[in-house]
């Protein structure tokens, strides 16, 4: 059979723009399909802009506590729609990389508009269809919207339209305790906005109880208002003013309402039944090496409702750009794919961070690190799970976290033990001396607390010319 197309696409985001990219420049014929903005969630209204309002904030606060180094500004002030302005300006610089006109340039065929699959091997877009041999689904996830009475009656944000407001908040209130609602509430607390954070059971649930406590406390000192293992039964507005009301009957009152409660994937419009490709409730049914069952489709990034991280959907990307160009085997592994949370301290995490039957922990803290000392940013530590010799996941708190965990992750992929491990050399002084020392403290006791080995060593000194 004559297909249109080596590959079809489905989505312009991250995922998307990394396979077409990729196929285009080993010679396939591509057809990338979009309806909505080119970048997808991650440029748009996700990582781009919200670590562009971060650094602002950043910047306010670290303004305000230049003292502790011997240096004092006169006035901090914040303009949060000039802070808003430098979001879309952000959104601007990075836009030119991720445009129609980019991927044109590459010998990519880009269609606007929303695609619906017609048969197993083709996707209708308006009045066009079009086969391919393969077909990838990157179509993205959107925020989910949680049941409360009276939530579709008042006015509320999400991430997708949050960045749009140039209004300063007089009272922002969050709903949601995961990695967006905390660095959003932290942002605007540094900023100097009253904020309050809500959330269903505790913030950041993924992570161990000493990071939740970390984290916990450094919000508030920012100035952030935590609620914690609340429900909230019903939202009112009157005027500018939003009334929460919880189930214990107490209310708070606010200018504006954030909801970061999750973001289910956009399978809606698709017609996947009439390729034969299954969803589940969080997203399109994937095997390890992303085929739907559908197997001319894979599903890739956000859509699969899985690991929701930009990162993923790069490395999602690579795969099946071996297995759909190349027909190689290429699976998922899932154990050394990090996260990070860019709330102050970061927090970044990979693999497994849970105790089991065998499985030791090693921690350092940032207190004893030089640089950490000198930068004033002594607060956190780093933890490691280790079985037989080798690391199950890690978990770092602190300065530049996310610039980390890297290390650990690339330990954990390549299997290494930490004799292996060891042989980094980390440059002095530097943050990254932190996992230097973490792979130190598995060892110590084994070398320095070691009868046998002292025994030894007094042995050999006997004989040593």
């Amino acid at each position: 059979m004559k297909y249109d197309a080596d590959l079809v696409i489905i989505g312009a985001g991250s995922s998307g723009l990394s396979v077409a990219a990729g196929a285009v420049q080993m010679a396939a014929r591509v057809v990338l399909i979009e309806g909505g903005e080119m970048g997808g969630d991650c440029l748009n209204t996700g990582c781009i802009p919200s670590k562009a309002l971060i650094e602002a904030a950043r910047r306010a606060k670290g303004a305000a506590s230049a003292k502790n180094l011997g240096v004092s500004y006169n006035d901090v002030t914040v303009d949060y729609a000039s802070v808003m302005r430098h979001v879309r300006e952000t959104i601007a610089a990075i836009e030119p990389h991720d445009s129609q006109e980019r991927f044109e340039g590459l010998g990519v065929r880009v269609i606007r508009g929303y695609a619906e699959f017609a048969s197993k091997n083709s996707v209708r877009v308006g009045d066009e269809t079009l086969t391919a041999r393969r077909i990838v689904v990157a179509a993205g996830a959107t925020p989910i919207a949680p049941q409360i009475n009276g939530l579709d009656a008042v006015a509320y944000f999400t991430n997708e339209t949050f960045f749009e407001n140039y209004d300063r908040p007089d009272h922002l209130i969050i709903i949601g305790g995961g990695p967006i609602g905390v660095e959003m509430a932290q942002a605007h607390a540094q900023l100097g906005i009253e904020t309050t954070l809500i959330e269903r059971f505790e913030i950041l649930p993924r992570e161990i109880s000493e990071t939740r406590e970390i984290v916990r406390t450094k919000l508030l000192q920012d100035g952030v208002t935590i609620f914690e293992n609340c429900d909230v039964s019903s939202i009112k507005e009157n005027g500018t003013i939003k009334s929460i009301i919880f189930g214990d009957g107490q209310m708070i009152e606010g200018s504006h309402i954030l909801v970061a409660t999750g973001r289910r994937a956009n399978i809606q419009g698709l017609n996947l039944s009439e390729a034969g490709i299954e969803a589940t409730d969080v997203g399109i049914k994937v095997d390890d090496s992303l085929r739907t069952t559908n197997r001319d489709v894979y599903a890739i990034g956000d859509v699969i409702g899985q690991e929701q991280f930009t990162h993923v959907s790069g490395y999602h990307a690579s795969l099946v750009l071996r297995s759909a160009l190349f027909g190689l085997p290429a699976k998922v592994k899932k154990d050394h794919i990090p996260r990070v949370t860019y709330c102050d301290p970061e927090v970044a995490s990979v693999g497994d961070i849970s105790d089991g039957v065998g499985i030791e922990t090693y921690r350092v803290t940032y207190d004893g690190l030089d640089r950490a000392i000198a930068g004033v940013r002594t607060d956190g530590f780093a933890q490691i799970w280790v079985k037989n010799g080798r690391v199950l996941g890690a978990t770092i708190v602190g300065a530049q976290a996310g610039e980390l965990i890297h290390f650990w992750s690339l330990v954990i992929a390549q299997n290494l033990k930490l004799s292996k491990a060891s042989s980094v050399i980390t440059p002095y002084p530097t943050l990254s001396d932190l996992n230097k020392k973490l792979i130190g403290a598995y060892f110590i006791p084994r070398l320095f607390d070691n009868s046998k080995i002292k025994s030894f060593v007094k042995l050999v000194q006997r004989w040593v010319p």
